[in-house]
């Protein structure tokens, strides 16, 4: 196919979550206009539907000050690169998903240039660092929510938005606890508390030892629990057990990207702050949200942040309801009390899941159609 043939679409994703959302508007946009071909910065999910990836997204995914030092030439290098590739071959539209001090500095260059850029996934500009809207708003076209307090916070700072739901909420029907303990092997009557250390590097490295050391505590008082314990993928299985080593015969089954199921599978699950509470919360399942940062990042998120909460179902909800054991409040005890709060008190758990089951149906409005017809309205797909 010649360049005269097709419609060029960059895109640039950093994260796993990223990963999956790209995937998911890519074969949205393809089935309906296969003369689209979309390139840029992604992971396997968006390689696999199509998409040229110039970058692997893990070249500029960082989480805080402190995983930033030692890829950031690396990352101006291929912001450096993108802007020259994308100025030169005048994509229709340039869609940034998520990374947000990645992606808004180059968005802002190519509009300027002249190419229409969305973004994909709000920044938390609303929780924090909320002199970023200024930036958003010279950077971007059009933001893409995924939540709709976000598409009403743009709406009031004068921002083009359409709120397209999310993926997750879609992709989950009902979550059926029993099918997915027969789906792993697992006993319908065992108590299965599920273990989720992160996917980045920085997060296996703090909260690996904490989790074991939790999982330890709480088998001492109960030994009829058992745990699941899901990797991202075997990079993040090494650098666990770089760090915690043997699991001293604790009842700890592991498994490779088989999060959301064991989630699903789970009584409770312990997660680190992130997209996977939402799933969590998704999947209708109590779970306990923990966090780690560098002590600089800390620092300043806490001078900067505009909120009380980190998770986002604590956001969705009517009143915060997610135990959340950020920083030096990320403890064995601590996890341990929470665990045993929600073992204990069995009608905190039944209003949760009442509670879930409408953020479930908030959010589930075919994100990925949605997306792909904001997508092709901007970038003029229907007028080729």
């Amino acid at each position: 196919m010649s360049s005269d043939e097709y419609i060029q679409i960059a895109i640039v994703a950093g994260e796993p979550s990223g990963d999956s959302l790209g995937a998911g508007l890519i074969s949205a946009v393809l089935e309906e206009y296969p003369n689209v071909r979309f390139v840029g910065v992604g992971g396997t999910r968006m390689e696999e539907v199509g998409c040229e990836i110039l970058y692997h997204m893990e070249r500029i995914g960082v989480m805080g000050i402190d995983g930033l030092f030692g890829k950031l030439a690396d990352i101006l290098k291929i912001r450096k690169d993108l802007y020259s590739r994308f100025s030169k071959s005048r994509p229709a539209l340039f869609i940034g998903i998520d990374v947000p001090d990645f992606n808004l500095t180059l968005e802002r260059k190519l509009k300027k240039s002249g190419i229409s850029c969305v973004h994909y996934v709000s920044p938390t500009v609303w929780a924090w660092r909320g002199y970023r809207i200024h930036k958003i708003r010279d950077s971007i076209n059009h933001m893409l929510t995924l939540f709709p307090f976000e598409a009403a916070f743009y709406e009031d700072k004068k921002v083009p938005v359409t709120y397209v739901g999310h993926p997750f909420a879609d992709e989950i029907a009902s979550p059926n606890r029993s099918e997915a303990r027969r789906k792993l092997g697992l006993s319908k009557g065992d108590v299965i508390v599920a273990l989720l250390p992160g996917s980045r590097r920085t997060e296996v490295r703090r909260l690996s030892r904490l989790l074991v050391n939790a999982a330890a505590k709480l088998h001492e008082s109960y030994p009829e629990i058992r745990f699941l314990l899901p990797f991202a993928n075997q990079r993040v299985e090494k650098e666990f057990y770089k760090h915690v080593g043997e699991l001293n015969s604790l009842p700890i089954t592991t498994l490779e990207g088989q999060a959301r199921l064991a989630i699903e599978a789970s009584n409770i699950a312990v997660v680190a702050s992130g997209t996977v509470a939402l799933e969590a919360a998704i999947l209708r399942r109590p779970h306990i949200v923990i966090y780690k940062l560098g002590r600089i990042s800390y620092w300043l998120m806490k001078r900067l942040r505009h909120v009380d909460h980190y998770s986002m179902p604590n956001h969705l909800l009517p009143k915060p309801m997610i135990p959340e054991l950020i920083q030096d409040d990320a403890t064995v005890e601590n996890i341990v009390r929470e665990v045993n709060e929600y073992l204990k008190n069995k009608s905190k758990v039944q209003e949760l899941e009442k509670e879930f089951e409408k953020i479930h149906r908030q959010l589930k409005c075919n994100a990925n159609i949605q997306a792909k017809n904001a997508i092709a309205e901007i970038a003029g797909l229907n007028r080729n």
